[in-house]
């Protein structure tokens, strides 16, 4: 009888750890791809916000650029007035 029961117990307890053990690697895979898919976004986060506070080094020229031909021209109109004005 002992005989009949271990014949029965032990495969069972392999199928039953087999299955436990699969049942953890799903749930580690799906764990793991859930976590990159977060990284993910995050990291796109991430860098739209680095982007939408720092300005590029060009934009700075351009921009530099801009306000320098503006304070010309208005010196320009200034000066233009004072001689009008004399």
């Amino acid at each position: 009888m002992e005989d009949q029961i271990l014949r029965y117990l032990i495969p069972a307890s392999g199928l039953i750890s087999g299955l436990i053990g699969a049942f953890v690697g799903l749930q580690n895979r799906a764990l793991l791809a859930e976590v990159r898919k977060e990284l993910a976004e995050l990291e796109n986060r991430i860098f739209t916000r680095i982007n939408g506070t720092y300005v590029r080094s060009g934009e700075c020229r351009l921009r530099e650029e801009n306000v320098q031909a503006r304070l010309e021209a208005l010196v320009e109109e200034i000066r233009n007035r004072n001689a009008a004005g004399v």
